[in-house]
């Protein structure tokens, strides 16, 4: 996996911007636009690993996109169908590329478009042109629902294909009477970097992260595939359904392959990545606000760091566990021995537990932040009422 640098700013982002996520690893699966977002992440706190599941392959210099593309502006549609964004920006420039982007718009001006969710809507928007109605449920079906009970016998239908294909759209149009001509701009290919990917997976398993942001369903699919090809399934399963990960989806679309599993993501009310990174900052807010009150201060104990009051504590991973450990007590006893179980290793030497304890202390910097219960154990001192 690699670490991101911050990129330029997602589009109505303002500053300055609280670090709320500090400490937090967040795991990016997605290819397009990913240094936005992980920027975006980065300018909040969060430390952003990236592992795409799949790629984007263009088809920009397709001969079969051109001459499908001059074809219909010989024989106009009567409905346009956009599934997505990218795909139909694709399609604009790639037309602008074979100089037929005036022709296009021109034509598809006078064409009825319908866009599959409000990504789709924008990009027609940035091309001049606007759609007739939006599926704000961003599916298939709900676009053939509409379009059956308007009635397309007899119609001309194009249908701008996202990279998993038209979902079974052209058949159902097709047998009720249309004539579908479709129109493939893009297509998921395989995860750029493999290795990567099953590093993410491992390190998702491990609690290595905090959260993992998914931004379109057929890469959520594919990454939740890899962890189960790893035999990883039950292990980041149990992370995610116990809130000690966090799963994030653009929208419910994205999030189907995660329900599916039983995995309940955090979601967004429109599907945008500004609106994505905004929930996940939301969340985090709201951890902060349950954060343990310390004598030092709040203490929120992420996958790999502790935060006290604002501030990264220069932990070894050994001691984040312990002081998880004892943050999740919640100002109880930790006794010797669960805090020893925690130590790696299979020594059994309470002077181990001493050491730890130690350096835990000296890397905090307030010897009174973890107090020593006489012959019991040792405790987080909560903040005095």
């Amino acid at each position: 996996m690699t670490q991101h640098t911050a990129g330029p700013p997602l589009v109505g982002e303002a500053r300055p911007l609280a670090p709320v996520m500090a400490g937090a690893t967040v795991l990016v699966t997605a290819d397009r636009r990913s240094s936005e977002l992980a920027a975006a992440l980065e300018r909040r706190g969060a430390t952003v690993r990236h592992a795409p599941a799949l790629s984007i392959v263009p088809h920009v210099d397709d001969d079969t996109l051109v001459a499908a593309t001059r074809a219909l502006l010989a024989d106009p549609p009567d409905v346009l169908v956009a599934t997505t964004g990218v795909g139909f920006r694709a399609w604009v420039e790639a037309a602008d590329a074979h100089g037929l982007a005036d022709a296009l718009t021109a034509a598809l001006a006078r064409t009825r478009i319908v866009a599959r969710g409000p990504k789709a809507r924008g990009a027609i928007q940035a091309a001049g042109l606007q759609a007739d109605w939006v599926a704000e449920s961003e599916t298939s079906a709900e676009v053939a629902e509409v379009l059956l009970s308007e009635g397309v016998g007899g119609l001309h239908v194009a249908i701008q294909q996202h990279g998993a294909g038209a979902d079974g759209l052209d058949v159902v149009l097709a047998k009720a009477g249309a004539r579908v001509t479709n129109l493939v701009v893009y297509r998921w290919g395989p995860a750029p970097d493999p290795v990567a990917v099953r590093e993410s997976a491992r390190a998702a398993a491990a609690g290595e992260v905090d959260a993992v942001v998914f931004t379109s369903a057929p890469g959520a699919q594919a990454w939740l595939e890899a962890v189960e090809d790893a035999g990883l399934g039950p292990q980041v399963l149990d992370r995610f359904t116990s809130g000690r990960t966090v799963a994030a989806a653009v929208g419910p679309v994205t999030a189907r392959p995660l329900v599916q599993r039983g995995i309940t993501p955090i979601q967004p009310e429109r599907g945008r990545l500004g609106a994505l990174v905004r929930a996940l900052v939301a969340h985090y807010e709201q951890v902060e606000a349950v954060a343990l009150a310390t004598v030092a201060g709040p203490l929120v104990v992420r996958a790999r760091v502790a935060v006290l009051d604002g501030q990264v504590l220069p932990l070894s991973p050994t001691g984040v566990e312990v002081l998880r450990l004892l943050a999740a007590a919640g100002g109880d006893v930790v006794p010797r021995e669960r805090v020893l179980d925690a130590l790696p290793g299979d020594s059994r030497d309470p002077h181990a537990v001493e050491v730890a304890i130690g350096r835990l202390r000296e890397a905090v910097g307030r010897r009174d932040l973890v107090r020593t219960v006489v012959k019991r154990g040792y405790r987080i001192e909560r903040a005095h009422p």
